[in-house]
C-alpha cells in the first residue's frame, strides 16, 4: 500500500474487489459554536482505506495547511488522485456560528466513507473533522456530531498577527473582530505533536495586554462543534 500525504491509496488487489454502491447523498453541516467560524469545508467520499487524518498520528502537510491557514486545496489535488468525490467549498466562504450549508455529493462505486474538514477560525491550528465514517446502505436520514480537533502542528499561542501559513506562528484573523490585542502568548510550546481532541481556546478579557489575544466569553467552546445531517438517497 502506497501512502501520499497521509492519504492510503488502495492497493491492486482491493481495485479489483467487487465495488460497492454508489449513493446520491443529501449533507448538512451546522456550525454548533459561539463564537468559532469553520473555513470553506471540504467534503469528500474516498476509499474505505483512505484518511484525511488519524487521531494519534502526526498531521500530513495537506492537514496543516489546513488546520493553519484554512487551505483546501492540497488535500482537492491528493484527493484527485485517488478519484474521491469532493464539494468543496458548499457555504461559499466562512461558516458563521449557528449556521448551516447544505451540499449534494454523488458517489461512485467504492467511495463508501465521507471525510469531512474544515479550520477552526480563531485558532492557531484547530480543525473540525469526520475521518472515514461508513457511509450506510440503507436509504435514510443520519446525523453525525463531530469534535474540534488539533492539528499538533503549532503551538496554541493565541496570538492574533495574520499567520496561517505552515511554520508561521500565529492566528490568522478574528473574523467577528472581538479580538484584542497586545498578548504576550499562551505557551510557545505543545507536548502533544499528534492529532489529538482540543483543548480548547483559553482566551481571556483583556483588550489590550493578557495571554491571549482571544476573547474567553466568545471564542471558547465545548465538543461536538458541529452537527452534520447525512441523507442517503
Amino acid at each position: 500500500m502506497k501512502v501520499i500525504n497521509k492519504v492510503l491509496i488502495p492497493s491492486c488487489l482491493a481495485l479489483l474487489a467487487s465495488p460497492l454502491s454508489a449513493a446520491e447523498l443529501d449533507i448538512k453541516v451546522t456550525n454548533l459554536t459561539h463564537g468559532i467560524y469553520f473555513t470553506p469545508l471540504l467534503i469528500t467520499a474516498h476509499t474505505s482505506d483512505a484518511h484525511l487524518y488519524e487521531l494519534g498520528m502526526a498531521a500530513s502537510e495537506d492537514l496543516q495547511k489546513v488546520a493553519e491557514g484554512g487551505d483546501i486545496s492540497g488535500f482537492s489535488n491528493t484527493l484527485a488522485t485517488i478519484n474521491a468525490d469532493s464539494s468543496e467549498n458548499p457555504a461559499g466562504g466562512l461558516l458563521a456560528p449557528g449556521a448551516s450549508t447544505e451540499t449534494m455529493l454523488s458517489t461512485t462505486d467504492g467511495n463508501v466513507h465521507l471525510s469531512i474538514v474544515s479550520m477552526l477560525l480563531p485558532t492557531n491550528d484547530g480543525f473540525v473533522g469526520l475521518d472515514s465514517w461508513s457511509i450506510p446502505d440503507e436509504p435514510g436520514t443520519y446525523t453525525v456530531y463531530l469534535n474540534g480537533y488539533d492539528a499538533g502542528t503549532e503551538a496554541n499561542n493565541e496570538i492574533i498577527n495574520g499567520g496561517g501559513m505552515p511554520g508561521v506562528l500565529g492566528i490568522p484573523v478574528d473574523p467577528s473582530g472581538n479580538n484584542g490585542t497586545g498578548a504576550v502568548g499562551v505557551t510557545d510550546m505543545e507536548e502533544n505533536s499528534m492529532v489529538h481532541v482540543h483543548r480548547g481556546n483559553l482566551g481571556d478579557t483583556d483588550v489590550s495586554a493578557g495571554m491571549s489575544d482571544l476573547d474567553s466569553t466568545v471564542h471558547r467552546w465545548l465538543n461536538p462543534v458541529a452537527k452534520v445531517t447525512i441523507t442517503v438517497n
